[in-house]
């Protein structure tokens, strides 16, 4: 092979990896360092609220068609059955609601700039809001001019120098593999065909990967009762903004379900929140324990299985109580002992009664002989029981077993509990309290899983456990799922009063070794607040400080919500 055509084809397969660049990256990985965290824009167009003691109202142009979003100022529920009407600059419009919760009317005026001051009135049960909105529509952005030939070249440089330098290099070596091959061979033709294929490869692969999406798919949501929701328009969602305030769109507050409350001042009775546990009530309990040692053995049917119902008197089992060999032969002895004294009294009662006829023996003689003889039957036939008849293991309440240990053949020791009977719909909760409560003060239990059980007292204490007093609550309602020694929190009240905000409990987040809320400051903005909150009951916390009174507190979606950044 000449050497000017294997040099023209060297140089030809070396621009065409210089031109190429980083040709197969994945557009948006990039390898060097991270470029800073850009906060971004809380919404992608124009927009306004107002809002009344009963609503807040958000307007949203998209084309020339205004969205409005309408939701209670106090729950921030959507009102979805209003009547709607907007003073607009064409005069009065009434809105249209729609299956996705928003009102829609048609505004062909949003397609000219400037200010624009609307009325709305919203009328729902009889009563009329007015809300004022001041909507600003921007002027259209100029339109960008053609790009020249040159522009285009740049852009496809600077697309083609975004592309990863593994590939290119991967690519580079097997092309000039080929190329030394080929010319190896005295080949000039086919390497260049050779490099004119690889080349068009990267370049399509290139191009095709162009229009890959790695964004997160579209979602559909649908809302409560098979309402579709509004989605969010494009470009626009939930942000974390520098100020730590959260921007979260109307369209993405009702995909959340985010709802609020008005928090209001309130004198309540000091709480304890109290460690407590699941005991069976003592009148409706029992247990099944051998009053001897001996043998186990079931009765007929067999053991009771574990949540067998059973009757008070019913024999659950049966124990035989062993006889050492020392007592075996006493036994046998006395035994032998009745054994004879019963037949030297039947030969006397058997004379006797030959006597009595002639009036030679009184009759009083001979009723005496024979009852002597029967006490002697008797205690021989106890005596044949004490050996062979077990002890029968009744049941001494009516309930369900809840606790076995019994097994044939096995040795029970007397005093052990083999059985342990519980009525389940009557249960009791024991608690152990530091301060005294206060005498039938109205009490709840919370349980691991969130359920709410509520209690009424049964008693307190005057032993001392560890310091501490124990405190006896009786289960009301339903029982369903407890079991016995199962942990609770008993939550009651003490002796004091205290002021403060009652919120719900899942309004509260604890993290990071803070306690802190979210207020709705606006129609679309919330603030997380640090406070101080302690135990009110079961179902509530009592704010102390850091929130004023009259605030809107975020009660439901809490957590999706401190999940936005």
């Amino acid at each position: 092979m000449p050497l000017r055509p294997a040099a023209a084809a060297c140089a030809l397969a070396l621009a065409l990896l210089t031109s190429l660049g980083d040709a197969f990256a994945h557009e948006g990985h990039d390898h060097a360092a991270p470029s800073p965290l850009v906060t971004p824009a809380p919404a992608s167009g124009p927009r306004a609220e107002a809002a009344s003691s009963r609503f807040e109202l958000v307007a949203l142009p998209r084309g020339e068609v205004l969205v409005l979003y309408l939701d209670r100022f106090a729950t921030n529920a959507p009102v979805l059955e209003a009547a709607v009407s907007v003073e607009t600059p064409n005069g009065r419009v009434a809105a249209a609601p729609t299956p996705d919760g928003t009102y829609r009317l048609a505004a062909p005026w949003l397609g000219r700039a400037g200010h624009h001051d609307l009325s709305v009135s919203v009328t729902e049960a009889g009563e009329t809001d007015v809300l004022d909105l001041a909507l600003d529509i921007p002027a259209p952005a100029p339109t960008a001019a053609p790009a020249s030939s040159e522009t285009a070249a740049d852009a496809l440089r600077a697309h083609l120098a975004r592309q990863n330098p593994l590939a290119t290099a991967a690519g580079g070596f097997i092309l000039g593999l080929a190329t030394v091959l080929l010319m190896r061979g005295r080949r000039l033709v086919p390497t260049l065909a050779m490099i004119a294929v690889t080349a068009t490869l990267l370049i399509g692969t290139a191009v095709a990967h162009e229009g890959h999406d790695h964004g997160a798919a579209p979602v559909q949501a649908g809302g409560a009762g098979g309402m579709a929701l509004a989605a969010p328009l494009p470009g626009e969602r939930a942000a974390r903004l520098e100020d730590g305030s959260v921007f979260v769109p109307k369209a993405t507050q009702r995909l959340l379900a985010l709802r609020t409350t008005m928090v209001a001042p309130e004198i309540v009775a000091r709480t304890l929140e109290l460690p407590g546990r699941v005991v069976p009530d003592p009148n409706a309990s029992g247990v099944v324990q051998s009053s001897v040692g001996g043998r186990l053995a079931a009765p007929e049917g067999g053991f009771p299985r574990l949540g067998t119902r059973v009757r008070r008197g019913a024999v659950l089992a049966t124990v035989t109580p062993p006889v050492q060999a020392v007592d075996v032969s006493d036994m046998r002895q006395r035994q032998g002992e009745l054994d004879q004294q019963i037949a030297i009294v039947a030969r006397r009662v058997a004379r006797f009664e030959r006597l009595a006829p002639t009036g030679a023996l009184a009759q009083t003689q001979l009723d005496d002989a024979r009852s002597e003889l029967e006490g002697l039957r008797d205690r021989r036939a106890a005596l044949d029981r004490v050996r062979g008849e077990p002890e029968a293991l009744v049941a001494p309440v009516d309930g369900v077993i809840a606790e076995t240990n019994v097994a044939a053949g096995a040795m029970a020791v007397p005093g052990s509990v083999l059985f342990r009977i519980v009525e389940p719909g009557r249960l009791w909760i024991e608690a152990l309290s530091f301060e005294t409560p206060e005498d039938d003060a109205p009490a709840s239990a919370r349980l691991g899983d969130g359920r709410i059980l509520a209690l009424s007292p049964r008693g307190i204490g005057l032993a001392d456990r560890n310091q501490a007093v124990p405190v006896q609550f009786a289960v009301e309602g339903d029982t369903t799922g407890l079991r016995l020694g199962q942990f609770v929190t008993v939550l009651t009240s003490a002796v004091g009063e205290r002021r403060g905000l009652p919120v719900p409990r899942g309004s509260v987040l604890r993290s990071e070794g803070t306690t802190r809320i979210y207020e709705h400051v606006g129609a679309e903005r919330f603030v997380g607040r640090p406070v101080r909150a302690e135990p009110l009951d079961a179902e509530r916390m009592l704010i102390a400080e850091g929130l004023e009174p009259g605030r809107r507190v975020v009660v439901e979606g809490v957590e999706l919500l401190d999940q936005v950044r």
